[in-house]
């Protein structure tokens, strides 16, 4: 595993971060975002959508619905709030293994239990006094590979 951890003052720092990583992304990749309320998650996923599709996108927030689905052009995204489950089984009447295709933003990931792919990027965003901490983590040799330099 590698890791790489990043000072970011803003919101704007932020939906920059997820612009710097668009490229880097291919079918079949998940990331799992971590951290806890207003720690940027969703300022990432917008930020991140947005990038992939080419053009300021409205991305809602799927605390409600569970996921969102965005046709971008270089990929399927399928964007996760698992917040809400009470037991990691319910992620397949989500339909997880059919979302693996694509991207997958998975928040609160840890809800996802044994479902939680091996392979992955864990991306911990944690707010503090000064701006916001970001900590990547790569997961698997590609993801590895794709994060050394970054």
């Amino acid at each position: 595993m590698s890791m790489v951890e990043l000072f970011l003052p803003d919101e704007a720092a932020t939906a920059r971060l997820a612009r710097r990583l668009a490229p880097h992304l291919k079918p079949g990749d998940v990331i799992a975002l971590k951290g806890g309320l207003g720690a940027g998650k969703t300022t990432f996923a917008r930020a991140l959508i947005s990038t992939l599709n080419g053009a300021e996108t409205d991305v809602p927030s799927p605390t409600y619905t569970l996921v969102q689905t965005y046709e971008t052009p270089g990929l399927p995204v399928f964007h996760f709030d698992l917040y809400r489950l009470d037991h990691p089984d319910e992620v397949r009447e989500l339909g997880w293994d059919e979302t693996m295709d694509g991207l997958a933003l998975i928040e609160w990931p840890d809800k996802a239990g044994a479902h939680l792919p091996q392979w992955r990027l864990d991306l911990t965003l944690e707010q503090t006094d000064r701006g916001r901490t970001a900590r990547l983590e790569a997961h698997g040799e590609d993801w590895q590979a794709r994060l050394h330099g970054f």
